[in-house]
């Protein structure tokens, strides 16, 4: 006889009163709206949530929504064709679900004044017809006891939405999604469901929370970076901040500007797998440090998920292997164009895509190498090399035959090979990220010439240092740039989203 206990069946669907939509013409109205609806929406399933676990089964299943924002533009507008952003090409009805309004305030603001401004339009507000996963109604501060689940006896998914992968995709920033006739077109290049599996994986990966990363960030494949950052950063916090208000470590880790140790935060038992260090400014104008480790898998992982907090800049400092005879360890490389022999990005920008460089990320580079080294005009060329940088999957290329690689290496005039360079300006051609790649040039293996232990201490001590403040004043400099300016028209397709 069959024993097993069936829970009944689901008699109702208990959601939030219907929100009526809304028209505004006031960015910073639109954005409270937003902001008011996701809180109320989201907190109805945390408080469905609570109420389940203290009086155990149900038959009801709980559903809320996300916002959605929605304008509707009814001609072929002409705007300043100098902006990027914040433009429909053409007519109709655009929209995007909204998630952590709170976290992307200001950014939600520029993008709808922006629309308001270029097309004197305004904007909706109401609920999609996306529910809300309850898994993304809880935050980082949001804690959930283990026990609850001992409680119900029905699988969670009976009750709640679960994230639905069939919907969390990059077909919009891919430039593959296809609008149906008659349907809405997207607003933005990611979903609210997309954003928030992200936010949670960044929390994860780098445990940092989301609420602590910057518009600039330094990507990086070696921990002396990493300590020379946390170096420079504690250094500034004891004298002031130096324009910086708060470093911040993982485990959420903060100290104040003005202050020589921690407020908050808590030490964690072992490191995550990409740790992230936070230069905190108003507004998240600071720059933000990771150490992604060794690959190309682990170099797409993390731009994947970074990429939706929509960054003004990204930068690979890292080393690399010299490739030319008169390169010498420690010299440096620009890269203007990459070799993309990684293979990670294949299925999404296909290596037939140039990846073009940004003269703004180009010159900031160049310029703050000129200012730290003191070297200027042909003198710079001594220590310094333009040109492409190849990126391989295979660390140990040299144990192979080498005849293929070192042809086309040769065949593309590349002067550096490394294993994440071309995969971090890759994903930021795919998702409007603008990019650069300043490597420091670690050994010569088509030359027989390697580090040996002593050369190499000396070698990390005196050059990771001067590669690191290389780095900070390049994006010290384009944080100083209109965002505008900073962000090209280059990077952008034939039909693209309003936001950025």
């Amino acid at each position: 006889m069959d024993k097993r206990i069936y829970p009944a069946p689901i008699e109702t669907v208990v959601s939030p009163p219907p929100a009526p939509q809304e028209s505004h013409h006031d960015a910073d109205k639109a954005v409270a709206a937003l902001r008011r609806l996701y809180d109320r929406n989201t907190e109805f399933l945390r408080h469905s949530f609570a109420e389940l676990a203290r009086v155990g089964d149900t038959t009801r299943r709980y559903r809320a929504f996300y916002p959605e924002l929605g304008v509707t533009i009814g001609s072929y507008s002409q705007v300043d064709s100098r902006l990027a952003y914040g433009h429909m090409p053409i007519p109709g009805h655009f929209t995007t679900t909204i998630t952590r309004p709170d976290l992307f305030e200001s950014y939600l603001t520029e993008q709808i004044r922006l629309i308001m401004r270029n097309h004197g339009v305004p904007v909706t507000v109401g609920e999609s017809t996306t529910p809300i996963p309850l898994h993304f109604a809880f935050f980082e501060d949001k804690y959930v006891d283990g026990s609850v689940a001992d409680s119900i006896r029905r699988p969670i998914r009976d009750l709640f939405d679960v994230p639905d992968l069939d919907g969390t995709d990059d077909q919009i920033a891919n430039g593959t999604f296809e609008t149906l006739p008659g349907a809405t077109r997207p607003l933005a290049p990611f979903t609210a469901q997309r954003i928030d599996y992200s936010l949670h994986r960044l929390s994860h990966y780098t445990a940092t929370s989301p609420q602590h990363f910057q518009n600039f960030v330094l990507f990086t494949n070696y921990q002396f970076y990493i300590d020379e950052f946390c170096a420079h950063a504690r250094r500034l916090m004891e004298q002031g901040g130096g324009g910086y208000s708060a470093f911040v470590e993982p485990g959420n880790i903060e100290t104040p500007a003005g202050r020589g140790s921690p407020v908050e935060g808590r030490l964690l038992a072992r490191i995550p797998q990409m740790p992230a260090y936070h230069l905190k400014k108003p507004g998240h104008g600071g720059i933000t440090m990771v150490n992604i480790g060794v690959g190309p898998s682990n170099a797409k992982t993390i731009t994947d998920h970074i990429a939706v907090l929509r960054p003004h800049a990204w930068l690979m400092l890292g080393h690399c292997a010299g490739l030319r005879n008169t390169q010498a360890l420690g010299d440096y490389v620009l890269a203007h164009a990459y070799v993309r022999e990684d293979h990670v990005l294949d299925e999404d920008l296909p290596v037939w895509v140039p990846i073009p460089p940004l003269a703004e990320v180009q010159v900031a580079l160049q310029e703050a190498v000129a200012e730290v080294t003191g070297l200027s005009g042909y003198e710079l060329k001594r220590i310094m090399r333009t040109g492409t940088v190849a990126t391989i999957d295979n660390r140990n290329w040299e144990l192979r035959d080498q005849r293929g690689p070192v042809q086309r290496l040769s065949q593309s005039r590349a002067i550096a090979l490394d294993m994440e360079s071309a995969t971090i300006a890759a994903n930021g051609f795919r998702f409007r990220v603008p990019y650069g790649t300043l490597l420091c040039v670690s050994d010569k293996p088509l030359h027989g010439e390697l580090k040996l232990p002593g050369m190499a201490s000396e070698f990390y001590r005196r050059q990771v240092a001067q590669h690191l403040t290389i780095g900070i004043r390049a994006m010290e400099k384009l944080a100083e740039m209109p965002t505008e300016k900073l962000h090209s028209r280059k990077l952008r397709s034939f039909s693209e989203t309003a936001f950025q």
